[in-house]
């Protein structure tokens, strides 16, 4: 069993940067893909990015593309999501997910074995 435990949310204005982390505890993380979600009020949870194992390519949704980067310390079982050039409608629960498995992409849910309780980011304008 994999345990997650996201950290690094908080309250920021527009423009700035956060860096979110994920440790993981249990269960062999180098052979995990990682990802990160998010759900806004009212909305459903949505894909932001995620890395694969060994060399970790990176995938990130078109909303986050060339603002977010997510990367991974496979010593520290720890995946992070920097965030910067935040938005209002960056606004939202984060989530780092894990899967266990192989599949040709890792933007849908259904493929993650593994979630975390979330961190909380609100941007303000």
């Amino acid at each position: 069993q994999v345990q997650l435990v996201e950290s690094g949310g908080g309250l920021v204005q527009a423009g700035a940067s956060l860096r979110l982390s994920c440790a993981a505890s249990g269960g062999t993380f180098s052979s995990y893909v990682m990802g990160w979600f998010r759900q806004a009020p009212g909305k459903e949870r949505e894909y932001v990015a995620a890395i694969t194992w060994g060399v970790g390519s990176r995938y990130y949704a078109d909303s986050v593309k060339g603002r977010f980067t997510i990367s991974r310390d496979n010593a520290k079982k720890t995946v992070y999501l920097q965030m910067n050039s935040l938005k209002p409608e960056d606004t939202a629960v984060y989530y780092c997910a894990a899967s266990k498995g192989y599949y040709s992409g890792y933007s849908s849910q259904s493929v993650y074995d593994y979630w975390g309780q979330g961190t909380q980011v609100t941007v303000s304008s």
